[in-house]
């Protein structure tokens, strides 16, 4: 069994939890995800199964669209509301403030992950250090936010919609947006809305997913292509299809760049790249 899902993950569903409860569902142990969401968050997972699995890093690397809520004058110790309050401050920040202090966010920035998170230093999870009370000297990393609007408010919060990098942490995003303005900020919400060119108004529920029979499932698995829908496809005939599963390059004419390539019958075989005519794998799927 071979194919990518969509995922419309619940709150307080881990995305460890959803991998586990597909693998019941399908009957495939291999499987994996692109791209953690945390318990707080909902939203689309995608998730590969079987052979699949051999893209999941290149749907990582994409960029991803999130809907948050910032909420200001917080401050907890996770920068967001699961965590614990460090400081609450009186607040009533204009529109207009919260719009310019936007801007320095936009592009390419620098950000310190977060103590709790998964990532490893000197060989230890920053999260186990975090929850033993503990705190280490973090190197900011580089993000890129292409997209970084004010779009409403809810209840007190505002409403943010970004459009970001692989890396970005949001509820970091959300602590420093807080403390540029001076009064302190943490994400109160998350809904990932895409990644890449997968929307969540694509996705299903695990829920729904497991009242289905195993075949009506499987009839949900998106091709393992579709990862690289953006790039053209390429057809190869049978030299240049023997040649590609040989592991050799081969003479193409079509026009350089990254593509999609098939053979006669429609199997896709790689993804590569061609320059100058000639064409040589970045993966193969065969």
């Amino acid at each position: 069994m071979n194919g990518v899902l969509l995922v419309d993950k619940s709150v307080d569903w881990t995305s460890h939890d959803v991998v586990a409860k597909l693998r019941g569902v399908f009957g495939e142990r291999r499987i994996g995800h692109a791209g953690t969401l945390d318990p707080m968050a909902t939203g689309l997972l995608v998730v590969f199964l079987g052979r699949a699995t051999k893209a999941v890093s290149f749907a990582e690397a994409q960029e991803k669209r999130y809907i948050a809520r910032l909420r200001l004058g917080v401050v907890t110790d996770t920068q967001d509301m699961t965590g614990t309050v460090l400081a609450r401050t009186e607040q009533h920040v204009k529109r207009a403030v919260l719009e310019a202090a936007l801007g320095a966010f936009r592009g390419e920035i620098e950000q310190i992950p977060p103590m709790y998170s998964a990532i490893k230093v000197n060989g230890q999870r920053l999260y186990d250090v975090a929850r033993r009370g503990g705190e280490v000297e973090r190197t900011a990393r580089p993000v890129t936010i292409r997209r970084l609007e004010l779009i409403g408010s809810a209840d007190g919060d505002w409403l943010l919609d970004v459009t970001c990098s692989k890396g970005t942490y949001i509820r970091t995003l959300c602590h420093d947006i807080g403390g540029r303005i001076g009064c302190g900020g943490t994400l109160a919400a998350l809904r990932r809305i895409s990644v890449g060119d997968y929307r969540v108004s694509e996705a299903h529920t695990v829920q729904a997913l497991a009242a289905m029979d195993r075949a009506d499932a499987e009839r949900l698995l998106m091709p393992l292509d579709s990862v690289f829908r953006q790039h053209p496809a390429v057809t190869l005939d049978a030299g240049q299809e023997r040649l590609c599963r040989s592991g050799s390059g081969f003479a193409c004419d079509a026009p350089d760049g990254v593509k999609r390539f098939y053979s006669e019958d429609g199997a896709f075989l790689m993804l590569g790249e061609i320059r100058d005519g000639n064409a040589a794998a970045i993966k193969r799927f065969f």
